[in-house]
């Protein structure tokens, strides 16, 4: 293995924008790191597409909500063992409620995973790149932690939190030459929004002004830019892809 290679990982890659974002990057030139929580098969498919591109890629089954699982993963499967160059904070979890009604369990379950383990991961992921002196971190949030939505009281919660979590590590690691910044991506047609209903989709698209749903490629051009070293004056932004759907 070329260990000169620029390696990326890519949290809650099995899937919709992570799996995007991974073979996007891919094609980019990077070694891709996927990470999954119980999709083996999926994440080996995606593994095998970057493999058949021409790429490098691995996967690994990593819990993110677990503190320990994480820093395992980063001690034993990338320090010192690739040139971490990219880290995309991807993973995440819904588990939608009325606020009334939502379950404590299920309120510390969402922000234990997209927002604590975001911050587990990035943590880990910068103790590496200041050893470097450089580095790229895109933390995935959602117009949802900019506008609110009804019934996602835990995920607003959680993705404006990591708007506040990507503009404190990006003040604190510009010195060190890492970067630090967050996509917010509005309606993307993956597996977890098309079991929406029909009335709720015709819904969201009056409210978007380019008139069309997004896709994943959408969201991993975006998280392109911003590892890119024409993105290299860019730190602690927002970069919006919701095709003009603002509150």
């Amino acid at each position: 293995m070329d260990n000169n290679m620029l390696t990326a990982v890519v949290t809650g890659a099995s899937r919709g924008i992570g799996r995007c974002t991974a073979a996007t990057l891919g094609r980019a030139g990077y070694r891709v790191y996927l990470t999954y929580a119980n999709k083996a098969d999926e994440a080996e498919t995606a593994v095998g597409e970057i493999l058949a591109a021409g790429g490098k890629a691995a996967a690994f089954r990593l819990d993110v909500a677990d503190p320990e699982a994480v820093t395992h993963f980063f001690q034993t499967e990338i320090k010192d063992k690739v040139d971490l160059h990219i880290l995309v904070n991807n993973a995440g979890i819904i588990k939608d409620s009325l606020l009334a009604r939502m379950k404590d369990e299920d309120f510390d379950k969402v922000l234990a995973v997209d927002l604590q383990g975001a911050f587990t991961c990035l943590r880990e992921a910068a103790k590496i790149m200041m050893r470097r002196r450089g580095g790229r971190i895109v933390n995935i949030s959602s117009v949802s932690g900019q506008t609110g939505n009804a019934g996602q009281a835990n995920y607003c919660a959680a993705k404006a939190g990591l708007i506040g979590l990507t503009k404190a590590a990006a003040k604190e690691l510009g010195v060190r030459g890492i970067t630090v910044n967050a996509v917010a991506p509005g309606f993307i047609e993956t597996d977890m929004t098309l079991t929406l209903p029909d009335a709720v989709k015709e819904q969201m698209l009056k409210s978007i002004p380019v008139q069309r749903f997004g896709n994943p490629e959408d969201v991993a051009e975006a998280v392109l830019f911003l590892v890119s070293d024409k993105a290299g004056y860019i730190t602690g932004q927002v970069l919006a892809v919701n095709g003009g759907m603002y509150c």
